[in-house]
């Protein structure tokens, strides 16, 4: 029985996908979160998840950075991005960091129910209206070589770079991560060489180029 994971902070679209996951899977096992530390807590504690339906812009994740962050730490676990922003330069940026669909929330039903069975089959799924654009959309070789060097660290090393980014201490890491502070010193000496960086707030400003303006916010000031 497939397991999903489907993660938006908006509790009627969690329904709508809920039912498409029904419709197209029949029996499935489903699990609900609202934001990016629920995603990450409910992967830890069930391995058996196949795919996250994984909102963009819901609390705790900052544009791709949590598709980053399921793509390091969870290599198995398929990924469709659910977004209302389908604009192809960040559709082509998605897939480049991992993701195996992307699903605008305009879509209906139907394509719900076909982004999942595809990309539940191995496929890689786009809606319809998207393709020809994403297609023009080349690939950035900056984003392709960013992406290249986060797919080259470790999950701990992953955890250890978003805690960076979100400016704790060495101290802290180590805290939060129930590890010794050398650990964290070596795996940020690991994270350094690895990203070509000299320094913390390098290797912060890294993972922040992954941040995305969310589009309901694009008329604030």
């Amino acid at each position: 029985m497939p397991s999903l994971l489907i993660a938006d902070d908006h509790p009627l679209f969690r329904a709508a996908l809920k039912q498409a996951a029904g419709d197209a899977l029949g029996e499935v096992e489903l699990f609900e979160a609202g934001d990016l530390n629920a995603v990450l807590h409910l992967l830890d504690a069930h391995a058996q998840i196949d795919l996250v339906l994984l909102d963009l812009h819901m609390p705790g994740n900052h544009g791709l950075a949590g598709l980053a962050a399921v793509r390091a730490q969870y290599p198995g676990v398929a990924v469709i991005v659910v977004s209302a922003n389908d604009d192809p330069r960040v559709v082509r940026r998605a897939l480049d960091h991992g993701a195996a669909g992307y699903l605008p929330k305009s879509a209906g039903l139907d394509e719900l129910r076909d982004a999942i069975r595809r990309v539940l089959a191995c496929e890689t799924w786009l809606p319809q209206a998207l393709r020809a654009s994403v297609a023009r959309a080349a690939s950035s070789p900056h984003d392709a070589n960013l992406a290249a060097r986060l797919a080259s660290l470790s999950p701990q090393q992953f955890r250890v770079l978003a805690l960076v980014a979100d400016g704790l201490l060495n101290k802290q890491i180590a805290d939060r991560l129930d590890v010794q502070e050398r650990t964290v010193k070596a795996h940020l000496t690991a994270i350094f060489d690895r990203l070509g960086v000299r320094n913390r707030t390098q290797a912060g400003v890294v993972l922040r180029e992954l941040e995305l303006r969310d589009p309901a916010h694009q008329l604030e000031s």
